[in-house]
């Protein structure tokens, strides 16, 4: 066993010790919000910091295991000697800086997780925990990792994709550096339309059908697939191409799940092809996350539905030629969730920032598009329906589908969740790669910054934690071709959004007053990087809602 390899088995026991103090922590918030045996939402949502913590610190303590996985993975396939590998070393400081954000947490407020400052001491202030953080966060460590990277020409890790896998990273990579990134910033400055120029070749590559099985002519790519093309994208533009995927994913799974055989057999070809491209119509003005009490309603009427209300961020929808949408078909808002459905609503293309569609019936939906500081070149629109017909065979799963919308439409989002992750990656890698070469060029006092102890640890941490977010969103993906990974899906997507934004503004930085010019792609990557955590399940309601009711439920 090399040295590394030892501090490893370390720190895999430290996080050990940090994931049972976490589950004292859950065990705890679970008997303080239960009620007749399960868990009172209204009770848990007195303990809004601590679940919100607890979300974080089950995260990130996920990422640092996967990490720890990958890295003795890497280890495995290497020749390397006695000294670390770059991959170990992101790893064991990564893995540190997690160990101390969790102590952190529980530290601040232990009360609030039921802890003791005694309990504390022998757990993740225990000695041994304490020598591993000493060691792993020691400047000279650090420094080691930042000339490691540098000696790798400013690696952000090992891939370890197998051969297929690669080959499609190789393919989009090469895409998106000839056709993307040459457009990238036209499209955000001048807040333009995807241009068909990115639009068509994607459409030739099968990427829009990379989540629909080959009897439906798809390809019927695994997670993976999808998270690899969907990364190399992002990196190319998250605006201009990175998210192109992520409504035909969403689409695709909610009729997987819930649409009958006709209209899978109808939409999911079409979907595949491209034509016609999608959006999705769930959040209203004052309804977002709180899906259950949204009041856009459906009312049924000679052959088909009316649709009323209206709908905001609806990405897309003015060059999308159907929106899938979720509405109230019961009107008794007792009934909650189990009152909406979804409905396929088909409606023409516009190129423009605004656009209207009249109905022979006199029905209407018009959309303005949502003026923002970054993720351009899709346009996200604010809909107004008003008695726009949709047919009977729009009701997603016909007459069984009544009131089953919430289903279907999580079993859509579970996807979109892990895509987003890739998408933080992508332009993560992407910002990164950027500041390390500005630091290698800009001089300062005629040494070049990256020279400087400071920027070199920056740019080490950088790539430590892109990495972390990578083999997070790999391991995730392998979890959901297995079946699984429901709950990590949205654990890697709260993990990864939070980083980019912190990692996009690092990049920014390094570059200085450059960096807040629009002339530098850094600065489209923090206001890219800053939509992520909003999104796909805002971060408090993800960590509320989803992640830390799941941990505190099934606290044992």
């Amino acid at each position: 066993m090399t040295t590394a390899q030892s501090r490893l088995q370390d720190l895999a026991s430290a996080l050990d010790i940090a994931e049972g103090t976490l589950q004292a922590s859950l065990r705890f918030l679970k008997e303080r919000s239960s009620s007749n045996g399960r868990v009172s939402v209204s009770k848990l949502d007195q303990h809004q910091l601590a679940c919100f913590d607890s979300a974080l610190n089950a995260s990130e303590l996920a990422a640092a295991k996967f990490m720890v996985e990958y890295a003795r993975g890497v280890r495995q396939t290497s020749r390397g000697g006695d000294e670390p590998l770059l991959e170990e070393r992101f790893a064991l400081l990564f893995g540190a800086e997690t160990l101390n954000s969790v102590r952190g947490r529980l530290g601040a407020r232990p009360r609030d997780f039921g802890l003791s400052y005694a309990q504390l001491a022998e757990s993740l202030d225990s000695s041994a925990v304490r020598a591993i953080l000493e060691r792993e966060l020691a400047t000279e460590e650090l420094m080691a990792c930042a000339t490691e990277l540098r000696k790798r020409s400013g690696s952000s890790g090992a891939y370890q994709l197998d051969e297929r896998h690669e080959m499609m990273r190789t393919t989009f990579r090469d895409f998106a550096n000839k056709t993307v990134m040459p457009l990238a910033e036209e499209v955000h400055r001048h807040d333009l339309l995807i241009p068909d120029r990115i639009l068509e070749p994607l459409t030739e590559l099968g990427c829009f059908g990379l989540s629909i099985p080959e009897e439906y002519d798809g390809l019927h790519e695994d997670s993976m697939g999808m998270i690899v093309v969907t990364e190399e994208l992002s990196r190319g533009s998250l605006g201009a191409a990175g998210s192109l995927i992520t409504r035909p994913e969403i689409l695709a799974r909610a009729l997987l799940a819930g649409g009958t055989e006709e209209q899978k057999r109808y939409w999911l070809p079409k979907l595949a092809a491209g034509d016609p491209l999608c959006a999705v119509a769930v959040t209203e003005p004052d309804y977002g996350s709180d899906v259950a009490a949204m009041k856009f309603k459906a009312t049924k009427t000679t052959g088909g539905w009316l649709l009323n209300g209206a709908k905001t961020w609806c990405t897309f929808g003015g060059k999308a030629g159907v929106l899938l949408v979720l509405a109230r078909t019961d009107p008794d808002p007792a009934a909650g969730y189990k009152g909406l459905s979804v409905f396929l609503a088909s409606k023409p293309t516009f190129e423009g920032h605004d656009f209207e569609v009249v109905q022979e019936n006199g029905g209407t939906l018009s959309g303005r598009a949502i003026s923002t500081i970054g993720y351009r070149g899709m346009h996200s629109y604010e809909c107004f329906f008003e008695n726009y017909f949709v047919p009977d065979s729009a009701l997603l799963g016909g007459e069984a589908g009544l009131g089953k919308g919430f289903y279907t439409i999580m079993a859509g989002f579970s996807g979109g969740r892990i895509q987003t992750a890739a998408r933080a990656v992508g332009v993560m890698q992407a910002a990164f790669e950027a500041a390390f070469t500005y630091a290698g060029e800009r001089k300062v006092f005629a040494t070049p910054i990256i020279d400087y102890q400071l920027t070199s640890v920056k740019l080490a941490r950088m790539a430590a934690w892109l990495c972390a977010s990578r083999q997070f969103t790999y391991s995730v993906a392998r979890l959901m071709d297995r079946g699984g990974g429901q709950m990590e899906a949205s654990m890697v997507k709260l993990f990864a959004s939070k980083t980019a934004e912190w990692l996009t503004r690092e990049a920014m930085q390094i570059y200085g007053g450059m960096g807040y010019a629009e002339e530098t792609a850094v600065s489209r990557y923090f206001l890219d990087a800053r939509v992520l955590s909003i999104f796909e399940g805002a971060e408090e309601v993800l960590a509320l809602r989803v992640i830390a009711r799941s941990l505190v439920s099934d606290a044992e």
